[in-house]
C-alpha cells in the first residue's frame, strides 16, 4: 500500500466512513484465537467466522484442532464460511451489519504459496483494500512467525516473508492491533509507534 492510499484510509476512518479492521497476532497456542473470539462477542453484531483452513480428513491432529475451534463457535450460534483462497471477495460479499472473524491469515498465506509473486501480490492488495473498505467489522487472526530461526528451505522462507509483509501492512491500517503471547494480551496500538 502506498502512502497516498494510507492517507485516504486514515481520512475515511477519521470521517467515520468505516470501521478499521482489528488485528490479533501471536505465536502458536498463545490464545490469539480465543482473544479474537472474545472481541467478536463484544462487537454486538452477528458474527461470521471465516475459516481459511483446508480440511484434510486424513490428518487426525488437524481435524481435532479444527473441531476444537468449531465447538467453541457452535455454542454462540455463529455462521461459518470456508474461504481457503478468495478472502477479499468473501469480505466484499458479506453483510454490512456483520462482524467477520478471519482465522487465520497464516493458513490463508499457506494456501497461496503455490502462486507466483505476481498473483500473490494481487491477492494481498485485494485483501488490504477490502480490509479498508469492508462495511462490516473485520477481525483478523495472524500467526507471528518472525521470531524463530530463518527457515532452512525456500518454501519456509517464502511463507515467513509473505505472512510477515501482510501482517505488517495490516498493522498499519488496523486499530487496534493486539499481540497475544504467553496467555497475555498487549494492545500495540497504545504501546507502540507505527513504523509505516
Amino acid at each position: 500500500m502506498n502512502p497516498e492510499e494510507t492517507r485516504k484510509t486514515e481520512a475515511n476512518i477519521t470521517e467515520g466512513k468505516r470501521t478499521p479492521p482489528i488485528l490479533v497476532a501471536g505465536p502458536a497456542r498463545s490464545g490469539k484465537s480465543e482473544w479474537a473470539e472474545n472481541l467478536a462477542l463484544q462487537a454486538g453484531k452477528p458474527v461470521i467466522y471465516v475459516a481459511t483452513a483446508r480440511v484434510d480428513r486424513d490428518d487426525a491432529e488437524w481435524v481435532a484442532r479444527i473441531s476444537e475451534h468449531q465447538r467453541r463457535r457452535d455454542r454462540w450460534g455463529w455462521k461459518t464460511i470456508e474461504v481457503p483462497v478468495e478472502l477479499a471477495a468473501a469480505l466484499a460479499d458479506g453483510a454490512k451489519d456483520a462482524c467477520f472473524l478471519v482465522d487465520s491469515l497464516g493458513t490463508w498465506v499457506a494456501n497461496l504459496l503455490e502462486f507466483d509473486e505476481t498473483v500473490w501480490q494481487q491477492h494481498q492488495q485485494e485483501l488490504l483494500k477490502e480490509a479498508m473498505d469492508c462495511a462490516g467489522q473485520v477481525i483478523f487472526v495472524a500467526e507471528e512467525t518472525g521470531w524463530g530461526v530463518v527457515p532452512a528451505y525456500p518454501l519456509g522462507r517464502k511463507f515467513r516473508d509473505r505472512l510477515g509483509n501482510l501482517v505488517r501492512h495490516l498493522g498499519a491500517i488496523a486499530d487496534p492491533v493486539y499481540l497475544v503471547t504467553c496467555g497475555r494480551v498487549l494492545n500495540l496500538s497504545i504501546l507502540g509507534q507505527p513504523l509505516i
